[in-house]
């Protein structure tokens, strides 16, 4: 059963108003879900193996209105010290060196694309065997929960300076205790399932020949590299390291260019450039900083290929912590050495993705794209607001949340912000579930669960609070969520990208978390939009539906 989406309309009659309801075939019944929206004076519209034999139950989503009552409500609106660079094992080296980036491209257009794949889509090379939904839910979220610690660890890390070594391994000892604790945080004992990092992949080559590879898309990261060989410490990925020494085209970087003083921590072995990165969650990466081809698919419609030349790279030699799987990052962050801003002068700073289904192959049409291409007619954007701490990642600024269709009272402080660096909002691709500062998921779960009495709770699951059994039901209705930001440019959420399926008994939980960080804007509630990077016009943009 397939994951389409379509929305329809019919006249109201009595008092106005709209409601949205998804119709869901789950298991051998029907399942109705509507989403209404009453009109208020308020309101706003580690081994990897190949594709097992499991089969998932899909719950098949349509969305339609239908009129509801008049109401006449008046709402209100980790980071660990850092390795010496000569505890690095020598590595390969080749005679090329690297002075300036010099960006070329082969028949670039407009732009470059490329297919996206979620680790779970059922022909990824990343799906466990034999795994249930319950399983997948619950190593997904403990992987989310280690992202999101490690998101806040680098912003304080920004904002105050160093993180103590010690903090973060309070924090982290804490994660480790709850895991512990709690069957809901420990990665399920499944065979072929492990941890990893990272939950969309992107399919392109590097080097010449070209080398086709895996690498997680990263909104929240700004370096682009990939395992080489050799290795000092190396993890499993899906298909051979990259060997540079088999590319003609691979150069290193010499030491005091611009393109290595741009880096956060770096380093020299004789003239060489060094890179590291460290990630919030006491993973790192260790190597050569260099240049290589990176080829992808021409947006326009003549098709093709394009090769964009010298794009800068870590060849990372000693690679540990929360990685597996695929064989690097492909970092598209905000900050000087990212690959959107290294490739912006050829084909323009925009990308944008759409993130399709989780759990049905649909790679067709879940494409990241870079350049003028990147843009579609109709989209609706939000500036983008710097934080002078951090370059990296994307603030954005949240002007509120309705629920039903009324504008809660959420003081505007929760969204900001603030002069030293901290709070306010994050749109970030690597982090699944939404987090919200606590006082706006309190006030938001809350109206949430005031418009769902009548469906029966259940337990909690994972870092989900609000959870219902809707076993044996036919018909549940469910209110609209909106989220708000700057200029209009709303995120109207269909009910699939926030009441979700976690296990394969017809339990649903509401898919938002608080936080007393940074609020993050993740991908559960991102899928089926095109979200759009504009960093020439510093704004982000989102249209739904448009994933084709």
């Amino acid at each position: 059963m397939g994951g389409d989406i379509r929305s329809c309309r019919s006249g109201g009659g009595g008092g106005g108003g709209s409601s949205s309801c998804v119709v869901g075939m789950l298991l051998a019944m029907l399942i109705t879900v509507s989403v209404f929206e009453p009109v208020s004076s308020s309101a706003r519209q580690q081994f990897f193996a190949a594709p097992g034999s499991y089969t998932y139950q899909r719950l098949d989503i349509h969305v339609t209105e239908k009129t509801t009552s008049r109401r006449e409500d008046n709402r209100r609106s980790f980071i660990p010290a850092s390795r010496g660079m000569s505890e690095f094992l020598p590595r390969a080296s080749t005679s090329a060196v690297h002075d300036q980036l010099q960006t070329h491209t082969t028949g670039g257009g407009d732009g470059v694309q490329a297919n996206l794949m979620h680790r779970y889509a059922p022909s990824s090379p990343f799906r466990p065997v034999n795994a249930t939904r319950s399983q997948l839910m619950k190593e997904s979220l403990s992987r989310d929960y280690i992202r999101v610690l490690g998101i806040h660890a680098h912003i304080q890390r920004m904002v105050n300076g160093m993180l103590p070594e010690a903090k973060f391994q309070t924090l982290f000892q804490q994660h480790e205790e709850a895991s512990a604790g709690n069957s809901d945080f420990q990665a399920p004992v499944v065979s072929g399932l492990t941890m990893g990092s990272g939950e969309y992949f992107v399919q392109l080559s590097i080097g010449t020949p070209a080398k086709s590879t895996y690498l997680v898309v990263d909104t929240g990261s700004d370096i682009l590299w990939l395992q080489c060989s050799p290795c000092e410490n190396c993890y499993q990925q899906s298909g051979p390291v990259f060997n540079p020494l088999a590319s003609s085209t691979y150069a290193t970087v010499r030491c005091g260019s611009k393109l290595c003083l741009d880096l956060d921590i770096s380093g020299c072995q004789q003239s060489d450039c060094l890179y590291q990165v460290d990630y919030g969650d006491g993973s790192f990466t260790l190597g050569d900083f260099s240049t290589d081809t990176v080829t992808l698919n021409s947006a326009t419609t003549a098709g093709g290929q394009v090769v964009l030349n010298s794009i800068p790279m870590g060849c990372g030699h000693d690679n540990e912590g929360y990685f597996v799987g695929a064989a690097g990052l492909l970092g598209l962050g905000k900050g000087p050495l990212s690959f959107p801003s290294q490739v912006g002068a050829a084909i323009g700073d925009k990308f944008s993705y759409c993130l399709t289904d989780r759990e049905t192959d649909t790679t067709d049409r879940s494409l990241l794209i870079f350049g003028n291409a990147a843009v579609p007619a109709g989209v609706t954007f939000t500036p983008q607001v710097k934080n002078a701490k951090i370059s990296t990642f994307y603030y954005l600024q949240m002007t509120g949340i309705s629920v039903g269709g009324d504008l809660l009272s959420i003081p505007a402080h929760v969204f900001q912000l603030d002069a030293s660096g901290d709070g306010g909002v994050i749109i970030d691709s690597g982090t699944s579930v939404t987090r919200l500062a606590n006082a706006a998921y309190i006030a938001m779960r809350d109206a949430f669960r005031a418009a769902t009495k009548k469906l029966t709770s259940t337990t909690g699951f994972s870092l989900f609070d609000t959870c219902y059994d809707l076993v044996g039901m036919t018909t549940v209705d469910v209110p609209t969520v909106t989220l708000h930001f700057q200029n209009g440019a709303d995120m109207d959420l269909p009910a699939s990208n926030y009441l979700i399926p976690v296990d394969n008994s017809n339990t649903y939980c509401f898919a938002f978390a608080g936080t007393t960080g940074p609020s993050i804007i993740g991908n559960v509630q991102q899928q089926g939009f095109r979200v759009v990077y504009d960093n020439v016009n510093y704004q982000v943009g989102f249209l739904p539906g448009q994933c084709t």
